[in-house]
């Protein structure tokens, strides 16, 4: 991805920790763009290849592994991002997760729980397609769903105060610390469009019938809280935003752009981790040796002849 990368700077995405923000701080269509759609599409391809071999020494060396959430408002084009990265990586060491609203079963668990299941084993990804930051925007802007969770001492929606959030905000910071301390790299993503933006997507949906199956009428209530909703990703990017679990803010408006900008990232974050195929040592080098002379060894048997051809 190295034509073009000095054009596209990582600050400019990157929630700092501790440092209160405004998500109109963040631009959706990101003006200071200097790179063109065919260019970007060309930085894609090469990005995705090199994407794919670094993918494969984080299977061998097996110390290491990667966890990419993805959040965002209805249609801000969080399943193009997973379709478009996903091939850049082998589908054998890769998972997909999106998840929806919570069953009766998993509703009898913590909330955590259904994501623990989806968490990556060492030398794999996994991509979460929202997360267990539902938790703390979908609920935080209808506090009525935590009554399901039924929590203890929680009976009332009027006890789901600023109290309650600021727990669970720390819950999610505690159980991402014990993540990263073990090895597991976590890369969080808000594609952040715009509200005008989603409109024309929406419209788009219900006038082109190949795509009609994507609207709900649904996504059109829940825009009705957008605000509620903004404020919701304000604060729980606020409170969960570290160094070793980083938030970043990617302009969504240009889907094109928005898809190159999470592939940077990814690629930056695992060149950090400076991985390597593992180095094997001198007597499992002479293991290697002694397995070769014998496979050699084969060819000195006798070689089969060539049939003729039949006649016809």
């Amino acid at each position: 991805m190295k034509k073009g990368e000095s054009r596209l700077d990582l600050k400019d995405y990157l929630v700092k920790p501790g440092k209160k923000f405004r998500l109109k701080d963040f631009d959706t269509g990101y003006k200071k763009k200097t790179i063109t759609k065919q260019e970007s599409l060309e930085m894609l391809e090469s990005g995705l290849k090199e994407l794919s071999e670094t993918q494969d020494k984080l299977y061998a060396h097996n110390q290491y592994s990667i966890l990419i959430i993805l959040q965002a408002m209805d249609a801000a084009g969080k399943d193009g991002a997973v379709k478009h990265i996903m091939t850049g990586f082998n589908p054998l060491g890769v998972k997909v997760y999106s998840f929806k609203a919570p069953n009766s079963h998993e509703l009898d668990h913590d909330y955590f729980w259904r994501h623990e299941l989806a968490l990556p084993a060492r030398g794999e990804i996994a991509i979460h397609n929202r997360s267990h930051y539902e938790n703390v925007l979908v609920t935080k802007v209808h506090p009525e769903f935590i009554m399901s969770e039924n929590i203890p001492d929680i009976d009332s929606v009027h006890k789901i105060d600023k109290k309650f959030w600021e727990k669970r905000y720390k819950q999610i910071r505690r159980f991402e610390k014990n993540l990263t301390d073990n090895g597991t790299i976590i890369l969080k993503f808000f594609l952040n469009v715009s509200k005008k933006e989603q409109k024309k997507r929406f419209l788009e949906r219900i006038d082109d019938t190949t795509k009609n199956w994507k609207f709900s009428m649904a996504d059109l209530r829940e825009r009705g809280f957008w605000d509620e909703y903004q404020k919701a990703y304000e604060e729980c990017m606020f409170e969960t935003a570290t160094d070793t679990a980083p938030w970043f803010v990617i302009p969504a408006d240009d889907k094109w752009y928005a898809r190159l900008s999470i592939a940077y990232v990814i690629y930056k974050e695992f060149e950090k981790l400076k991985l390597s195929y593992p180095i094997v040592s001198e007597t499992q080098r002479a293991e290697l040796q002694k397995a070769k002379a014998k496979l050699m060894s084969e060819e000195g048997g006798k070689a089969e002849k060539p049939q003729k051809p039949k006649k016809k």
